[in-house]
């Protein structure tokens, strides 16, 4: 006989975010959440329980970033709730959507302290101050009614993620909800940019001697326009890392994600006309208090407290980035006499400009640039490559490595936190089956999530770890140097980095050189699953004239 199941506040969450087309969710079952997992099944979504709540959260900024939809994470009340927040922290600092769904305390026993499972003093309020708004709803309509609002926001503005709690008592009341509230809604489309705006931005860049395009996160939904806007106008494009690969990576034009390099930065700062597209302009996408823009500056954000955050601006424009670049591009019209003459100037720009931020990479840190190298000419083309916070993620990899598509190399470069990259990598792969999954991370940002080898495994994915050990945290090792500290809490015992891969139930070598780690790399690729390969750095061989090139740029 078939079971008939109660369709619970819990369920009418859950099938309103389904009707978005969301079929993937992380996070662990508790004895709080349960009815969050209850219709799972039924509605066609796929639970990926993490060996720990930061790691689901990580996950699911992962296959959000591959999906184009919110990542959405259960945790249960109190602890589970509160190890997430660190995810929340990341997708509010690099504006992505996340939904978190937690239980709370019943109706009326709020703040009551008589020491209930997983009482947390105001778990709301601790969610809240992180996230971009927290709601604690008192019906099942309110309930369904957030994750539409929610769904909302991330369609028509600045998308950051939301945290939603629903009492126990509640989640497990049956709902009387219908179908038809829990549909998926259409919202109006952003507003049109404002036609003089927009005719005075295309008069501006194409009347330029050397315009320039900057873009950031929020331009990643303007791939075509983008393109076409810096080819018309015969004008470089420099990005954050957050929309690295916004332009193809190998365009003549395209300066890459190397707005942390003086001599890309360099480049936005001199433009007669500078065009900046979603991005905030923080100290740690610039890595330098501002950027000091020279000449007229364009902005476009789709917020309009965003228009003179960190720079001043002549002229805002208030959209979404690809509407309003493309009605730039139309106002612009044919290629101009004034385009076409700046071309071969703009192309040989972005060719000495490119080399200049090498060699400036290469005096940030030989080594790592030495090995990002070895690494990134390993990688197969379409590989997404996620990293950490580690000195061969920024210092080194997210420099070397060239992408042709947005959202090729996960990272978080403002929250820049510790146990991103092997859970992100894990839901990239969830999130485009298609694409190799790798993370390359260094050995101490890897024990932060190492717990989530087996989820790889659980989950049947195929993920290939590479894991830099530089024996601890030597960047921290360095800043002490600096600072007259003798090194402290920051060489670490290493494990057998190969063993723990094979003891999670997948592969695990080291290697000690170029030639080897382009081997373990094809052999990963080809035998699928978890694939650990583990580089000594004090120990690898990059190769004599890879090195001595590096060396020389000190």
């Amino acid at each position: 006989m078939q079971t008939v199941e109660k369709r619970t506040t819990g369920w009418v969450v859950i099938e309103t975010i389904r009707n978005y087309g969301v079929d993937t969710v992380f996070g662990i079952p508790g004895t709080h959440n349960l009815e969050f997992y209850r219709p799972l099944r039924q509605l066609g979504i796929r639970p990926v329980t993490s060996r720990h709540e930061q790691g689901a959260g990580y996950g699911s900024d992962g296959w959000s970033l591959q999906t184009g939809k919110p990542g959405v994470v259960i945790t249960t009340s109190g602890p589970g709730l509160l190890n997430a927040l660190s995810s929340a922290g990341t997708a509010y600092c690099e504006s992505r959507p996340m939904i978190i769904l937690a239980p709370g305390p019943a109706r009326g026993a709020e703040f009551a302290d008589v020491g209930t499972l997983h009482e947390t003093k105001d778990q709301l309020g601790a969610a809240s101050a992180i996230v971009e708004w927290g709601r604690r709803v008192q019906t099942a309509q309110e309930a369904v009614d957030a994750v539409h609002d929610a769904f909302e926001m991330f369609a028509t503005s600045r998308p950051r993620p939301v945290y939603i709690e629903v009492p126990l008592d509640l989640l497990e009341e049956e709902a009387g909800i219908d179908a038809e509230a829990t549909a998926a809604r259409t919202f109006a489309a952003p507003a049109a940019p404002a036609a003089e705006a927009v005719a005075e931005a295309a008069r501006l860049l194409d009347g330029a001697k050397q315009p320039v395009i900057l873009a950031g996160g929020g331009s990643r939904g303007a791939v075509t326009e983008l393109r076409a806007l810096a080819e018309r106008l015969s004008a470089p494009l420099v990005s954050t890392l957050n929309a690295k690969g916004v332009l193809d990576e190998r365009h003549p034009l395209a300066l890459g994600s190397n707005l942390r390099l003086a001599a890309a930065r360099n480049v936005a700062r001199d433009a007669d006309v500078l065009l900046i597209v979603g991005s905030k302009l923080g100290e740690a996408e610039l890595w330098t208090d501002a950027l000091h823009a020279t000449g007229t500056v364009i902005r476009v954000d789709i917020l309009e407290s965003q228009l003179n955050k960190n720079q001043r601006v002549d002229l805002g424009i208030v959209g979404d980035s690809a509407t309003v670049i493309g009605a730039i591009v139309a106002e612009l019209g044919a290629m101009s006499d004034a385009a076409r003459a700046r071309l071969e100037p703009a192309e040989t720009l972005v060719i000495e400009s490119l080399a200049a931020a090498a060699r400036e990479s290469e005096r940030l840190s030989p080594r790592d640039a030495a090995l990002a190298a070895a690494i990134s000419a390993a990688l197969p083309e379409n590989a997404i490559v996620a990293t950490d916070s580690s000195r061969i993620g920024y210092c080194g990899l997210l420099n070397e490595l060239v992408v042709s598509k947005p959202n090729s190399t996960p990272y978080m470069a403002t929250y820049a936190t510790l146990g991103y990259g092997l859970p992100a990598a894990l839901g990239a792969r969830i999130g485009a089956p298609d694409r190799p999954s790798f993370v390359v991370i260094g050995d101490g940002a890897l024990m932060f999530s190492v717990q989530e080898f087996i989820t790889v495994v659980e989950q049947g994915l195929d993920v290939n770890v590479i894991v830099v050990d530089n024996g601890g945290y030597a960047e921290i090792e360095q800043n002490e140097a600096d600072a007259g500290i003798a090194p402290v809490g920051v060489q670490l015992t290493q494990p057998d980095w190969a063993a723990l891969g094979v003891a999670f139930g997948g592969a695990g070598r080291s290697v000690g050189n170029a030639d080897e780690l382009a081997e373990a790399v094809r052999t990963a690729v080809s035998d699928g699953g978890l694939q650990v390969i583990h580089i000594r750095q004090d120990r690898f061989d990059v190769g004599a004239a890879a090195f001595a090139a590096a060396e020389g740029g000190e």
